[in-house]
C-alpha cells in the first residue's frame, strides 16, 4: 500500500493498537546514526510539530529522527523494542515535516527474542531478524502506510532507511499476544488490559480523549491520556466496549478518574456479553443481551474506585461496557477476572 493522499480510502489496521508507542512501553534502543534529531522522538504521540525559528547546535531542530546526510555506501536504521510483543498488521512511516530532507525508501525487519539482550548483539545478528515490508519508496510529508501480511509475535522491530534522512514517527499496528501461560499463574488477570490482548472496540463519543487510552499501562501521566467524551447537551449516557483479551468472570473491577475533577461522570455502570462472533457494530445492535456486572455507582474526582462485591457473576463474557452518566473523562478501567 503507498503513501496516503489527501481523501485517501481508511486504512483498516490503523486502528490497532501501536505497539511501539512510548506511553505503552515501546524503546527505540539504537541507531546507527541520529546526528540531526534523536531516535526516541519518532516513538511520541501525535504527527510532529514544526517550529521555523528553532535550531540546535548541529543544526535545524526537527520532531523525529533525523541522521546526517550519508556520503559513503549504505543505510541507516533503528532498532526499536516494542511495548507490547505481538502479531504486526501494518505500520505507518510519517514523514510529517520532512520534505527535502525525509528518506527516499524505507524497509522494516522484526525478530522475537527472549529476555532484555543488548541492542548491540540485536544489531549484530543479521540472522535473527525476518523481512516484515521490503523496501518501499515513501513521500515526504506523509503517512507512509504498509499492510503487513505475518501471524507471528514479534518483540523488536527494526526501521531501515535508504540511504538517510527524517522520520518523525513510526507507528507499528498490531495485535498484542500475551504469555498466557506466565499470566495464569499470576491468579487473577486483567482482562481488559491492552497489554495482555484487550481492546477497546468502540464508543459513542471520544471527542477530548482517545478510547484507547482506557486501558493502556499504568496510570494516565494526565488528563490527556485518558477516555473523555464532550459535554453531553441532550438526554442519555456515554458508553464505551471494551474486548476481553480472552472470555472469562470478572471478579474486581476499577474505575479511575485520576486528573478527572472538574469534568468526571456522575455515575458508572457496567455490563457484559458473552459473544462467539465478531461484532462491528455495537450503536445499532439493538438485539444484544446485555447483562448488569455493576449497577450504576456514584464516582468521584481524581479517585481510583474499586468495585468487588458489588460485581455481579454472570458467568464468563468476552466484552465489556463501562457506560458513564451522563459524561466526562475516565483515565483506566481495569477488569480483573479468571480466564475461562
Amino acid at each position: 500500500m503507498q503513501a496516503e493522499a489527501p481523501g485517501a480510502m481508511h486504512v483498516a489496521f490503523a486502528d490497532l493498537i501501536d505497539l511501539a508507542a512510548r506511553k505503552v512501553g515501546g524503546k527505540a534502543l539504537l541507531a546507527n546514526d541520529e546526528f540531526f534529531a534523536p531516535k526516541e522522538s519518532m516513538l511520541e504521540p501525535g504527527r510532529g510539530v514544526f517550529i521555523a525559528d528553532k535550531y540546535t547546535e548541529r543544526g535545524k531542530w526537527m520532531d523525529g529522527w533525523e541522521t546526517r546526510r550519508k556520503r559513503v555506501p549504505g543505510y541507516d536504521w533503528c532498532i526499536v523494542k516494542l511495548g507490547l510483543p505481538g502479531a504486526i498488521h501494518g505500520i505507518d512511516v510519517d514523514t510529517n515535516h520532512f520534505l527535502g530532507n525525509f528518506p527516499e525508501y524505507a524497509s522494516l525487519d522484526a525478530c522475537e527474542v527472549d529476555g532484555d539482550p543488548s541492542p548491540e548483539s540485536l544489531a549484530e545478528d543479521v540472522s535473527r531478524w525476518t523481512e516484515l515490508v521490503p523496501k518501499q519508496r515513501l513521500r515526504g510529508g506523509s503517512r507512509n502506510l504498509f499492510a503487513v501480511a505475518n501471524e507471528r509475535r514479534f518483540t523488536h522491530v527494526r526501521l531501515n532507511i535508504y540511504p538517510d534522512g527524517g522520520v518523525a514517527r513510526l507507528r507499528v499496528h498490531g495485535q498484542v499476544l500475551p504469555d498466557w501461560h506466565a499470566l495464569k499463574k499470576a491468579g487473577l488477570v486483567d482482562l481488559a488490559a491492552a497489554a495482555n490482548g484487550g481492546s477497546v472496540v468502540t464508543c459513542n463519543d471520544q471527542f477530548f480523549g482517545t478510547k484507547d487510552n482506557l486501558i493502556f499501562p499504568g496510570r494516565a501521566a494526565n488528563m490527556g491520556e485518558g477516555w473523555e467524551t464532550r459535554r453531553k447537551r441532550v438526554p442519555g449516557f456515554d458508553w464505551i466496549v471494551v474486548k476481553l483479551a480472552t472470555a472469562g468472570t470478572l471478579r474486581r473491577a476499577e474505575v479511575d478518574t485520576h486528573f478527572f475533577k472538574g469534568n468526571f461522570p456522575d455515575r458508572c455502570s457496567l455490563e457484559g456479553i458473552h459473544l462467539e462472533e465478531p461484532l462491528l457494530d455495537f450503536a445499532n445492535a439493538t438485539h444484544l443481551q446485555w447483562k448488569e456486572l455493576l449497577p450504576q455507582s456514584k464516582l468521584q474526582a481524581d479517585h481510583c474506585h474499586v468495585f468487588e462485591k458489588e460485581l455481579k457473576d454472570v458467568g464468563p463474557i468476552t466484552h465489556v461496557r463501562l457506560n458513564i452518566f451522563p459524561d466526562g473523562g475516565v483515565s483506566r478501567l481495569r477488569l480483573f477476572g479468571e480466564p475461562a
